[in-house]
C-alpha cells in the first residue's frame, strides 16, 4: 500500500527545525543534501545559499518527514499561511502527551490535548517553527488494528 511522507518548506532554518523534530521523536537522518552538493557549472549555487538544506529526511515510524529550505531567488514561504497539518496517530495518550508537550514548546497551542466529542484524545497546535501538527491517541483504532 501506498505511504504518505509530508514535506515542509522553510526559510532557512531546515536544519535547526528537523535537529529539534530529531530530539522528539529520535532516530537518524536519512539523508541530508545541501545546495552546495547539487551545485554545477550548469546549476550555480549563490554563496548564501550554498549551506542551506536541499533535502532533508527524518524517519518516524513507517513514515519519512521530509524538508527544505526554500531558495531566496524563489521568495519567502509564508510562515503563517496554512502549509497543511501533519497529524500524529500514537499507540498511545502517554505516547500522545509525551509528543504534544514536547513539540509544542515555543509554539501556540490551538487545542489543548484532551478527550474529543468525537472519542479520541486530541491535540492541535503550530509549533515554534510555524508549522501545524495534530496529536490523535484513538483507542478504538487501536483496538482495531492490534487483533
Amino acid at each position: 500500500m501506498a505511504q504518505i511522507n509530508p514535506h515542509i518548506n522553510f526559510n532557512g532554518n531546515a536544519e535547526e527545525a528537523f535537529t529539534f523534530y530529531k530530539s522528539v521523536f529520535g532516530g537518524e537522518f536519512l539523508k541530508i543534501i545541501r545546495f552546495k552538493d547539487i551545485s554545477s557549472p550548469e546549476f550555480l549555487i549563490a554563496e548564501n545559499e550554498a549551506s542551506k538544506i536541499m533535502h532533508i529526511a527524518l524517519p518516524i515510524g513507517k513514515n519519512i518527514l521530509m524538508a527544505n529550505d526554500v531558495p531566496e531567488i524563489m521568495g519567502r514561504t509564508n510562515e503563517n499561511e496554512n502549509r497543511s497539518k501533519i497529524s500524529i496517530s500514537a499507540e498511545s495518550r502517554e505516547e500522545a502527551d509525551k509528543l504534544f508537550s514536547k513539540l509544542s514548546v515555543g509554539g501556540n497551542i490551538e487545542v489543548p490535548i484532551c478527550n474529543s466529542p468525537w472519542g479520541s484524545y486530541f491535540g492541535m497546535f503550530r509549533d515554534k517553527y510555524g508549522i501545524e501538527w495534530m496529536v490523535d491517541f484513538d483507542p478504538e483504532h487501536n483496538k482495531r488494528t492490534e487483533k
